[in-house]
């Protein structure tokens, strides 16, 4: 049995940190290996990248994900109780209530709600000095991701709620106050979405059936019992703050619109083009970087010990930038997907395998609906200028933020 290359390093968490999306490839590229052990939060553990280990790293009989993210992560990003750490009957319950509510009719309805919003903002965005894209929109899907789950929320709070749900998705690899500020929007956010839950299980709060509340507040469990009020809210919360992380997605893809002016022609119009383009936006930008899980029992792979309880990361940014996997990785050519046949292992911003049975993120097809309307908005519904500023993306820091918001003037109608 061949020994897992080891880091020297004999505790790696500031390297982690300082490094960001580049630690896991650095180190890979340093063993020549897509596997190697090192030890993060003072505990040993195995990094892997590609696409056999993405294959390998979502087999449930090999890999359980309660215990995987640390405690720091379900304080801030996840919750404590989610899906996300689930496994077995509980996690396939849990799974399967979620899905239900990501049917392709309640997908087309968010989308048009985004789609409504958008160009409803755009004469603001035409008498407004520059705009900044992301947090534009990032309220829009505040607003549009509440009222398609059923949850009230008046346009005074749309702001501050936007602004507790951006602070649980930069909090998990933060140090300070950032990581503070994200444990307090946390606790404030199960509270408001908690206190919407036993409102809609009283009766106080009429839902709409098959909304995201409703189905939630509603759901029981593999015993079937109701889910505790604050497991709820954590479920109800995995609904709203992956859609609002899609911000980041749109701003990377108007960056992409920008840097690559051709695909502006290609994608207007052709739902085709417009596919393509969109995943590779998620192939080539950062999202979150990597997924945790724990070694179910005891097991040997391709001549490597994998002892159980040994906590593993998958590195999602290094797979998509695996030279074997994708032919010139740091090029953006989304006509490469033209030839793609649809791996679920090989595409994994948002997790790899089935997403019924697995743990691949209930809200993908969200994601892509949304991202492709977007580009439709940026192409179609509106002309802007992107003026000079620094546009860099700096990929130390995790998950990182969109190149200073991404700012646009000259905003004027086209459609």
């Amino acid at each position: 049995m061949s020994a897992i290359p080891t880091d020297r390093s004999p505790e790696s968490t500031l390297a982690f940190l300082q490094a960001g999306y580049r630690f896991i490839t650095d180190r890979c590229d340093r063993h020549g290996s897509d596997i190697f052990q090192t030890r993060l939060l003072l505990e040993r553990t195995i990094c892997l990248r590609g696409r056999p280990a993405a294959e390998l790293f979502y087999d449930n009989d090999r890999f359980v994900r309660r215990g995987g993210m640390p405690m720091r992560g379900q304080h801030t990003l996840t919750g404590t109780g989610g899906v996300q750490g689930l496994d077995d009957a509980a996690h396939r319950t849990r799974k399967a209530m979620l899905m239900s509510i990501m049917t392709p009719a309640a997908i087309r309805h968010l989308g048009q709600l985004f789609d409504d919003e958008w160009r409803a903002r755009i004469p603001v965005w035409a008498e407004s000095g520059p705009v900044a894209l992301y947090d534009e929109v990032a309220r829009i899907l505040t607003w549009a991701v509440c009222a398609w789950a059923g949850v009230p929320l008046a346009a005074e709070d749309v702001a501050r709620r936007t602004a507790e749900l951006h602070a649980m998705i930069e909090a998990p690899a933060a140090v300070g106050s950032r990581h503070w500020h994200g444990r307090l929007a946390r606790r404030h956010a199960e509270h408001w979405i908690g206190d919407l839950i036993g409102r809609t299980r009283t009766g106080a709060l009429p839902a709409p059936e098959g909304c995201a509340l409703r189905v939630i507040a509603e759901h029981r469990d593999e015993r079937g019992q109701l889910l505790p009020r604050r497991i709820a809210a954590v479920e109800l919360l995995n609904v709203l703050r992956p859609t609002v992380a899609v911000d980041r997605y749109v701003v990377f893809a108007a960056l992409a619109l920008h840097d690559h002016p051709g695909w502006r022609e290609r994608v207007r119009g052709d739902d085709t083009a417009t596919e393509h383009f969109v995943q590779e936006v998620r192939r080539y930008y950062p999202f979150f970087p990597v997924v945790a899980a724990r070694v179910r029992r005891s097991f040997e792979w391709r001549g490597y010990a994998f002892p159980q309880g040994r906590r593993v990361l998958l590195d999602l940014y290094a797979t998509h930038h695996h030279p074997e996997l994708w032919p010139q990785p740091d090029r953006f050519r989304p006509e490469r997907f033209a030839s793609w046949p649809g791996d679920p292992f090989s595409l994994i911003p948002q997790g790899g395998g089935d997403h019924f049975t697995g743990h691949r993120c209930a809200g993908e097809w969200i994601t892509i609906e949304l991202m492709k309307r977007a580009v439709a908005n940026l192409t179609t519904a509106m002309s802007y200028r992107v003026p000079p500023q620094d546009l860099a993306l700096d990929l130390s820091r995790l998950p990182t933020p969109p190149p200073g918001s991404l700012l646009i003037d000259g905003v004027r109608r086209t459609e």
